[in-house]
């Protein structure tokens, strides 16, 4: 099955009425959540952020991903040598979420200080292999650490877990020929989340090519966040993330394909 060259996902994009509430607020841990439960044995707190930035300093009782953060299988694409396109087999997936200390009853907690990023790709990469007992931290990092809480430059022993992918939900993922007939179906939007400059062109980023997908829509992914600081990692109120895609087009009674 040959995907595009960066992941194109599907997804459902209703939000709740207008009110400050998430509609699926078990995939948001927030930090006063988290450090209620930062001692439990059942959750497994991963920092995706390079590793190098993980030594320094992260959340207390953390683990660091010590594969690269997009969690692709082994290949050289604009990503960088050695990152592949496609995500990693499930064989491979299982054997990183072992090793870093996570079973299929393991309740995940993704966490990144670049947004959300990072910590998304880890969210979404478990769900398409049928883990959805994954939350990201809101605010990530950088919420944490201005909070006062736990830090720590230790890096904790893990006991290998024992992860077994059980499904795949392929559904979730599309192909160059869905994107093909989405591009002139009155009922589907193409979401592109990229800055502008790549969206535009103006910065191809090691592509082949710039530019976007022919009738895209473009919101950057930041927007969905509360800036200033550029990169905090803490979502907007539901009610202004369905104002921003709503003005985009993106409304709940399309098909959604992001990328």
């Amino acid at each position: 099955m040959d995907f595009v060259g960066f992941p194109v996902l599907l997804f459902d994009c209703s939000i709740a009425p207008m009110t400050s509430h998430y509609p699926n607020p078990d995939i948001i841990a927030e930090t006063d959540w988290l450090a209620k439960h930062l001692g439990d044995a059942d959750i497994r707190i991963v920092d995706c952020d390079e590793f190098p930035q993980y030594q320094r300093l992260h959340i207390e009782g953390a683990v660091g991903l010590k594969v690269h953060h997009y969690l692709k299988r082994q290949g050289d694409s604009a990503s960088g040598k050695g990152i592949g396109i496609d995500v990693m087999p499930p064989e491979e997936f299982a054997k990183v979420m072992s090793e870093h200390g996570i079973s299929n009853d393991t309740t995940v907690i993704a966490y990144d200080n670049m947004g959300g990023l990072y910590a998304a790709r880890l969210w979404w990469t478990l769900g398409y292999y049928g883990h959805t007992r994954c939350k990201l931290l809101n605010g990530g990092f950088r919420k944490w650490f201005e909070e006062g809480r736990p830090v720590s430059m230790d890096q904790p022993h893990v006991e290998p877990g024992s992860f077994q992918v059980r499904e795949v939900h392929a559904e979730s993922c599309a192909v160059l020929s869905d994107v093909a007939q989405a591009m002139d179906d009155p009922g589907a939007v193409i979401w592109d989340v990229r800055s502008r400059r790549e969206h535009t062109g103006e910065d191809p980023r090691a592509n082949r090519r710039g530019g976007h997908i022919p009738g895209a829509v473009h919101v950057e992914w930041l927007e969905m966040t509360v800036s200033p600081p550029k990169q905090s990692g803490l979502l907007l109120p539901a009610a202004e993330i369905k104002r921003k895609l709503q003005l985009a087009g993106i409304t709940p009674d399309k098909r959604v394909f992001t990328h």
